[in-house]
């Protein structure tokens, strides 16, 4: 068996030693190639991305999750698309507690990457589901801040859709009464911000690979439809879910009609594809940035918040703190079956 030993210098023993997409173990600074592939169904992955790695680094990540009481028996080097750098995962096969984000994150800061841990992870290369939230999840605004900015009460709607997505404030009432102070806006002017609306870094890329792999694609937002349906245009969604605003004489009237896509109903949604698809929660998996996402991120099999707030990050599975939603590959893409090489 080929070993690389890690107590020799940086300058002698590159990570390019490490063979992308292959497993070694580690034991006395030793790393050993092995021959096998962990179990998806046991244990833990722990994803360090987004960094510039050396030999330091994987020591580094190793010692962390030791005084996690999370000890690392497997490493794989791997790179699920040419768009991304090549990212860790440590594997610990007798560990199943994952730590709190909020302090993967206080660490990987220290080592200027991102790390997150998951628990079986879903397979990129099996059908799958994405729901994702919208407004500062697909897209890089929040709409209905950017049509009260049309109405001039922008400070103000914004500060209610700030406590709404810190969890602050119950958010059908919030939107209830953001959207009361929107009345009278021309339809026009919601026709002028929806054909302008700016894609989250990396969304429509991460959208094409997934569904070349067959999975379907969802948004469950609490914003409007028009803009749901323009997203949905330009990222080749399935479906979309989102509030209808009522118009008269082409303008708003201040109301929201129907059922409100909320927190709860969020994750309605996500359960009913799940059974309409056929799939296992496995290979479920919702993405967003605010408090309410967080049922439907629970009701996923990975629930990951995106440049969430603090209080979304803590209590998601995972967290992209930072860059490219295009990095969620890492998590589903764990050199764990055979696939296809790049």
């Amino acid at each position: 068996m080929s070993q690389i030993n890690m107590a020799q210098p940086t300058a002698e023993q590159p990570l390019q030693h490490l063979t992308l997409n292959k497993w070694f173990g580690f034991s006395d600074g030793v790393f050993t190639f092995l021959d096998y592939i962990p179990n998806k169904a046991l244990g833990l992955f722990s994803i360090a991305f987004a960094g510039d790695f050396e030999e330091k680094h994987i020591v580094s990540i190793i010692d962390f999750l030791a005084t996690h009481n999370q000890t690392v028996t497997a490493i794989c080097q791997y790179q699920p698309d040419l768009g991304l750098a090549p990212a860790l995962c440590f594997y610990a096969q007798n560990a199943d507690k994952t730590i709190n984000p909020l302090v993967l994150q206080e660490f990987s800061t220290t080592l200027d990457c991102q790390l997150v841990q998951v628990v079986t992870p879903p397979n990129l290369y099996e059908p799958g589901l994405l729901v994702m939230d919208m407004d500062s999840t697909a897209i890089t605004i929040e709409c209905i801040d950017e049509i009260a900015r049309l109405a001039d009460v922008y400070d103000e709607v914004a500060s209610v859709t700030a406590l709404a997505m810190a969890g602050k404030l119950d958010f059908s009432e919030s939107l209830n009464q953001r959207v009361a102070k929107l009345t009278g806006i021309e339809k026009s002017l919601i026709e002028e911000l929806k054909n302008a609306l700016p894609l989250m870094p990396g969304i429509k890329a991460l959208c094409q690979i997934l569904k070349q792999h067959n999975w379907y694609l969802a948004i469950a937002s609490g914003g409007f439809v028009p803009f749901a349906e323009r997203v949905q245009e330009l990222i080749n969604l399935d479906e979309v879910h989102a509030n209808v605003l009522e118009f008269k004489d082409d303008k708003l009237t201040g109301k929201v009609l129907g059922t409100i896509v909320d927190a709860q109903q969020k994750a309605v949604i996500l359960e009913a594809l799940q059974q309409k698809l056929g799939l296992k929660k496995t290979q479920t998996v919702a993405i967003g940035d605010g408090a309410n996402d967080l049922v439907m991120m629970a009701k996923a099999g990975l629930g990951v918040a995106v440049h969430g707030k603090p209080k979304v990050v803590e209590q998601a599975q995972a967290a992209i703190c930072e860059g490219s939603l295009l990095q969620l590959l890492y998590m589903l893409a764990i050199p764990l079956e055979k696939q296809p090489t790049l």
